[in-house]
């Protein structure tokens, strides 16, 4: 069943991925049109997040960051397909790295980078960075559950250079480098919900308690790794600016948590900035009622 699904879906996805970006957003603006208005796609948990993170709006304005944030989505899906076909001459005049000699230095001292960041904008695009940076990148990953789709995706994402290990074994993968002296950057996108059963931190985000990732800051200190964040800004339809912060070269001189602390108030920084770009149709804020005892 898995191929056959394949068979039938995948050419479509290639045929799309072919077409010029004008003609896509041609295709996300009716996408937008269904999501929208005619299936209503988690509109009320979108509302409902951007209420809580925006206590201080109006309900008016409210509505108008949702509208834009679907457009913005539709956008994200199509951009999404892009990236199966994309050149590196497509993506250099579109997903600019404004700052990559933060990361070529660091690369000069020797130091491998836990590289953190959000899902503000357009983070797909993200796998060209090997194009612009002189440190091995790789990415975690989740499998897709069809195999097939899993291939494609994984070629998709991995094409440019960055190296593609499962969410399960990135850890190992961590160590093995470690232990070989070989020097590395890894994508460790940090700012999602991750299970309460797995959580070992709870803090504010955008003023809600909510259980935190702290895996970036924990690998960053074992492995004695720098810590980077990659900001992702919307210039215009399509375009899109990258900017890399560095947290910190030593991150056993901080105490526990504050460099994830440091980490959560750079995302909320992007978010005021440009909230209708960040990834309101994830449930972020769902267990902010289960906050243990310790944590209030």
């Amino acid at each position: 069943m898995h191929l056959i699904i394949f068979i039938l879906v995948y050419p479509i996805i290639w045929i799309l991925s072919l077409l010029p970006m004008p003609f896509l957003y041609l295709v996300s603006d009716i996408f937008y049109g269904l999501f929208f208005y005619v299936f209503g796609y988690r509109k009320k948990v979108v509302l409902d997040n951007l209420t809580l993170a925006f206590p201080e709006k109006e309900a008016d304005e409210l509505l108008k960051i949702r509208k834009k944030f679907y457009r913005h989505f539709t956008d994200l899906i199509v951009e999404s397909v892009k990236a199966f076909t994309m050149s590196s001459k497509f993506v250099f005049k579109r997903y600019t790295f404004k700052n990559p000699k933060i990361l070529n230095d660091l690369h000069k001292k020797g130091k491998s980078v836990a590289f953190v960041g959000a899902h503000q904008a357009n983070w797909e695009w993200s796998c060209s960075m090997p194009l612009w940076v002189d440190i091995t990148c790789l990415g975690a990953y989740t499998k897709v559950g069809n195999k097939y789709f899993d291939k494609v995706i994984k070629t998709s994402r991995t094409k440019f250079g960055f190296e593609g290990h499962k969410t399960t074994k990135t850890v190992n993968q961590i160590k093995k480098n470690f232990d070989n002296g070989i020097q590395a950057l890894y994508l460790l996108l940090s700012d999602q919900s991750p299970q309460v059963q797995n959580t070992h931190y709870w803090s504010e985000f955008m003023g809600i308690k909510v259980p935190i990732h702290t895996g970036a800051e924990m690998l960053a200190k074992k492995f004695d790794m720098a810590v980077v964040n990659y900001s992702v800004k919307k210039t215009k339809r399509g375009r899109f600016e990258v900017t890399f912060e560095l947290i910190t070269e030593s991150p056993n001189n901080f105490k526990n948590y504050e460099i994830t602390d440091q980490y959560l108030k750079i995302i909320e920084r992007n978010i005021h900035a440009q909230p209708e770009y960040y990834l309101w149709s994830h449930k972020r804020f769902k267990h902010r009622d289960k906050v243990p005892a310790e944590w209030k």
